[in-house]
């Protein structure tokens, strides 16, 4: 009775560490499929300078980064450097933004 006991206790510890493997394996994946595919060797990586932000501005109902980009006089990609966390696809009204930034 109580080897049913420790091989129930074994299995639910072999499932919960393949599911943990298998979830690490996805994120590898998708991390990957966000560099196309590519990986960047540490000595090709460029060191980005630090940004001071000289104005922002909070976000408005029905504006996305691509509209606050275009009214800022930013390109998109500008935009993008000047706010490296944040998601274009989960923005809220009120979130502040950069639009002009200065290196330090």
């Amino acid at each position: 009775m109580a080897s049913h006991g420790v091989a129930t206790l074994l299995i639910a510890s072999l499932l919960v560490v393949a599911v943990t493997l298998a979830d690490a394996r996805v994120a590898v994946q998708m991390r990957r499929d966000l560099n196309e595919g590519h990986v960047v060797p540490a000595s090709d990586a460029k060191a980005v300078a630090a940004l001071t932000c000289s104005k922002v501005q909070g976000l408005k109902a029905g504006e996305t980064c691509f509209s606050v980009a275009l009214l800022g006089g930013l390109t998109l990609e500008s935009f993008l450097v000047f706010n490296p966390n944040v998601d274009c696809g989960k923005t809220f009204v009120g979130q502040w933004v950069c639009l002009r930034a200065t290196t330090a």
